[in-house]
């Protein structure tokens, strides 16, 4: 019997690479672009139908790049394309600062942005097999080049402008268009193992469960899109700003690289639940409180809001899907929670930031989490075996 090549062992490293890169591009998009929008002096609103137009895209797109990904068996060379070309459309920003044009860039940028996390997601698993309550392990890489990124550029644009995002955003990304070569290859797909596994995405377990992380990334709305605004109102300097984003990935960092340890003592549903309990205190804090050490404080909670949710949500997804639809399973739970909640999110809060200001977006927030959190616990009680008598 021939021996198989531990290429899942050797293709660790490459993964972990791909996730520093990924999220340090990500630490310059989340706390900076939209602040850059802002010092052109465009409008809330204008902000939030950019952010919305990126979040739309990361509905419809990852879905059809997942099945044609899982159908064709060329995760691999889609998911070089969508980096290469991603880094390509998103130079086009250099050199405008309309409005209109910026609306039109930011949704061919998405078109092949969107699925590239989800194919990410998918290769780790695969890469993982047995090991995969260690995902945080490789996915703290991601997180520790959010903060230094956040942290540096941050005091940068103190000094300089916030322009410098742009240039800076592109380098990232023609840095993982290049790295985006060395992801291992895909096991060979079966169409008819596929259909049947993508079928499990409309039980009523999986529906539930998409819909209540639905509105949890509703409720992440106001922060990705106005928490640097909001700091920036306040009297804060852009170095804070971006202290405030690093604490947040460094309170995440923690319960990564314990994720194995977590994840064998408690249980996928109940990690869920504590995440949504902390969103609703977190988004409460900040809609109340202006001192520094309380919105440090309150950034802390990001370690739950975020790095459990997020770790628990790919393992529970990964759980239900059976492996011929494992990145269509990671597509649509990010289509349809990242993509499809942040962008009604944005929506939202880009309407109603004239209205009620920053604060008011943190409040309401907060209510959207406890909507999110009471519905899945009730799923779970109401789903629960009755007792064997």
């Amino acid at each position: 019997m021939a021996v198989q090549p531990a290429e899942p062992q050797v293709s660790r490293p490459a993964i972990a690479f791909q996730y520093f890169i990924y999220f340090g591009v990500m630490g310059l998009y989340l706390p900076y672009f939209n602040l850059y929008c802002y010092h052109l002096g465009f409008s809330g609103f204008h902000i939030g139908v950019l952010s919305a137009l990126r979040a739309v895209t990361m509905v419809v797109f990852p879905l059809a790049w997942g099945i044609a990904a899982d159908r064709t068996n060329t995760r691999r060379p889609l998911y070089i394309l969508c980096n290469v070309l991603s880094a390509a459309v998103w130079a086009a920003f250099l050199f405008t600062q309309d409005f209109a044009i910026m609306a039109v860039i930011t949704v061919v940028y998405g078109t092949f942005y969107a699925p590239i996390i989800s194919f990410l997601e998918a290769f780790t698993m695969e890469v993982l097999g047995r090991e995969k309550k260690s995902y945080g392990r490789i996915r703290v890489w991601g997180s520790l080049s959010f903060i230094a990124v956040v942290l540096v550029f941050g005091r940068l644009i103190d000094v300089s402008s916030a322009r410098l995002i742009i240039a800076a955003i592109l380098a990232g990304s023609l840095m993982l268009a290049l790295i985006s070569f060395s992801v291992p290859r895909a096991r060979a797909a079966d169409k008819a193992r596929f259909t049947r596994g993508a079928g499990v995405l409309l039980q009523r377990r999986s529906l539930a469960f998409i819909f209540c992380a639905f509105l949890m990334l509703v409720s992440h709305g106001a922060y990705y899109g106005f928490f640097s605004i909001h700091l920036e109102q306040l009297g804060y300097s852009h170095t804070f700003i971006g202290l405030s984003w690093a604490l947040a990935s460094a309170a995440e960092i923690v319960v990564m690289v314990f994720s194995n340890a977590l994840f064998s003592r408690v249980s996928l549903e109940r990690a869920i639940g504590l995440a949504f309990a902390a969103a609703v205190l977190r988004w409460a804090v900040l809609g109340e409180v202006t001192s520094p050490v309380a919105i440090l404080l309150a950034q802390g909670l990001h370690a739950l809001t975020y790095g459990v949710f997020h770790m628990a949500s790919i393992l529970y997804i990964d759980r239900l899907v059976p492996a011929a639809a494992k990145t269509l399973g990671q597509a649509v739970n990010n289509a349809l929670t990242y993509g499809l909640g942040l962008m009604v999110g944005f929506f939202l809060n880009g309407a109603l930031y004239g209205i009620i200001g920053s604060a008011g977006l943190f409040k309401l927030s907060s209510l959207i989490a406890l909507a999110g959190g009471v519905l899945l616990a009730w799923f779970h009680v109401a789903t629960r075996p009755a007792p064997r008598r």
